[in-house]
C-alpha cells in the first residue's frame, strides 16, 4: 500500500518514535508499504533545521535531510504537479485551517488517492473532499 506522510510524522519518526501510534509505526515499518514524503514536508524540515527550531542528530546539515529520507529511510520525495494544483484550487478554505503547505500536501493525497498520515486534527475537514486520513492520535 502507498501512504503520504505529513511533516510531523516524519519528524517524530526521526526523533521520537514514541510520539507515533502503533498503527502509524506499523505503516512505516511494513516493508510492503511505499512511503511518500511531500516536497513541502522536506521544505519545512529544512527551514526548521536552518532556523534552529529543531535538531536532527542524523543530519549535520539541512542538505543531509534529503539523503537521509531517500537513502536511510527509503522514502520517496513526492513533488507536486499541475494535477495536484488543480485539486488544491478546488479545496475550500476552512476558517480554522488555512496553512498553504498543509493544503498542498492534502491536495497531493487526494489527487494520488493515497492515505495521508498526520497528527493534525484539522485534516479531518477534508475527508468529505476525498481525503483518506490516518490520524496519529497522541
Amino acid at each position: 500500500m502507498r501512504y503520504l506522510i505529513d511533516t510531523n510524522i516524519l519528524y517524530f519518526h526521526m526523533t521520537d518514535i514514541d510520539q507515533l501510534t502503533a498503527e502509524v509505526k506499523d505503516i512505516l515499518y511494513d516493508c510492503g508499504n511505499r512511503i511518500y514524503v511531500p516536497l513541502k514536508c522536506v521544505e519545512e524540515l529544512v527551514y526548521l533545521l536552518q532556523s534552529g527550531k529543531i535538531r536532527l542528530k542524523q543530519c549535520k546539515s539541512a542538505e543531509d535531510i534529503i539523503d537521509f529520507i531517500d537513502e536511510e529511510l527509503d522514502f520517496e520525495i513526492k513533488y507536486p504537479g499541475k494535477e495536484h494544483l488543480r485539486t488544491l484550487a478546488r479545496l475550500p478554505l476552512f476558517p480554522d485551517h488555512k496553512d498553504p503547505a498543509d493544503r498542498v500536501i492534502i491536495a497531493q493525497a487526494i489527487t494520488e488517492k493515497v492515505p495521508l498520515v498526520s497528527s493534525d486534527r484539522k485534516f479531518h475537514n477534508y475527508k468529505k473532499y476525498g481525503l483518506d486520513f490516518v490520524f496519529n492520535k497522541r
